[in-house]
């Protein structure tokens, strides 16, 4: 009585060079429903009302200084190229004083870098202007 191991034909057996991805498919998919049912229970997210875009229209004043930054970074004071940030600080340190004192609306180029913004905001606050705002296109309704 002799005991085979291996096939009946007597040949090797071939090895199998395919992965079975069945198990780690099912798997991925177990955690995905167990992460999507815990992650609310996790988080505990307290309910907000977040606030819906609105445009507001402004009024301009007179007095209401306007600068605008060209996609360049050129700034423009009332239509006036400034030659630098500090030029502007020294107009906006003078209006600081004003009573009452003049509005700042910034209007910036879409192409502007937010650097050349940021000087001018960073300008402002530097001078004491209180009230600085951003102009922008309203949305399109549709």
């Amino acid at each position: 009585m002799s005991m085979s191991v291996g096939s009946d034909s007597g040949d090797e057996d071939q090895v199998m060079s395919e992965i079975n991805t069945t198990p780690l498919v099912d798997i991925m998919l177990v955690l995905l429903i167990i992460f999507l049912i815990t992650s609310p229970v996790v988080l505990k997210l307290i309910k907000i009302k977040l606030p819906e875009e609105t445009n507001q229209v402004i009024q301009t004043k007179p007095e209401d200084v306007n600068i605008v930054v060209s996609k360049d970074g050129d700034i423009y004071w009332n239509q006036r190229k400034m030659r630098d940030a500090n030029e502007l600080f020294d107009n906006l340190k003078v209006e600081a004083v004003k009573l009452p004192q003049p509005e700042v609306h910034v209007r910036g180029d879409q192409e502007t870098r937010y650097e050349s913004i940021g000087k001018v905001i960073y300008t402002t606050q530097r001078a004491g202007i209180q009230k600085v705002g951003f102009i922008t296109e309203p949305p399109d309704k549709g």
